[in-house]
């Protein structure tokens, strides 16, 4: 459940970044908006894969959890990122 509540997550704040990032600085900047997010989700991924291994898990284990919840936000940062470049 808590891979679900990370990518849940992951997509709630790049819509919250996307509409932030209209309201303040219009259509002009969703791609670069979309780019940093990338870099940013990936460290959010990052840290929850070493949560999983603090609490007794190998690297081996959370890799596919890593690429699911570090995946599907940045998949749709890169579509958004794609449509208005």
């Amino acid at each position: 459940m808590h891979t679900v509540y990370m990518v849940l997550g992951g997509l709630a704040a790049l819509a919250a970044a996307l509409l932030l990032g209209r309201a303040f600085g219009g259509m002009a900047v969703l791609p670069l908006i979309a780019k940093v997010f990338i870099g940013l989700w990936l460290l959010v991924a990052l840290g929850n894969l070493w949560l999983g291994v603090s609490h007794g898990y190998t690297v081996m284990q959370e890799l596919p959890f890593l690429v699911v919840v570090f995946g599907v936000p940045a998949a749709a940062a890169a579509l958004v990122w794609w449509k208005l470049s």
